[in-house]
């Protein structure tokens, strides 16, 4: 997990391209802390540099990982969000990505939902997302069976 929160099924993120998997499978986190960390070893390969309401990371396993903070939370240009690495940047477990003022997205309107997402789902035989618990930064919230 890339922050505290309540895992959910990606089935119940408010957004079809989470909810429907298209963009790959994962799960949902309504998030109760506001920093966005490492939750593996990774080198960044995105970030939204005018929004920073995303980052995309390839894990050291070869997973491509999509955390997505909020709901169409890119419509807020930035406001509320601290990005802490740029895209290329070599990361360890635990080390900041982002920082999100929630109550400024709130505010603003918009779900808080964390979609976090495995976006080469296809290069695995299973991705699955454990749901239901409350999870601490570093915690397991995907379950992948290779092929």
């Amino acid at each position: 997990a890339p922050l505290s929160g309540k895992i959910l099924p990606i089935e119940e993120v408010p957004d079809e391209v989470f909810s429907q998997g298209i963009l790959g499978e994962g799960v949902g986190i309504d998030p109760t802390s506001n920093t966005v960390v490492a939750p593996a070893d990774a080198v960044v390969s995105t970030v939204m540099e005018e929004s920073r309401h995303a980052v995309g990371l390839r894990l050291d396993n070869g997973a491509e990982l999509l955390i997505h903070v909020g709901m169409d939370t890119v419509e807020m240009k930035g406001d509320g969000f601290e990005g802490h690495v740029k895209a290329g940047d070599q990361v360890k477990k635990g080390d900041l990505l982002l920082t999100v003022d929630l109550d400024k997205v709130k505010a603003a309107g918009y779900d808080t939902i964390i979609p976090v997402i495995i976006c080469n789902t296809a290069d695995y035989a299973k991705v699955e997302g454990i749901s239901g618990k409350d999870v601490a930064p570093g915690d397991d919230i995907l379950t992948v069976t290779e092929k």
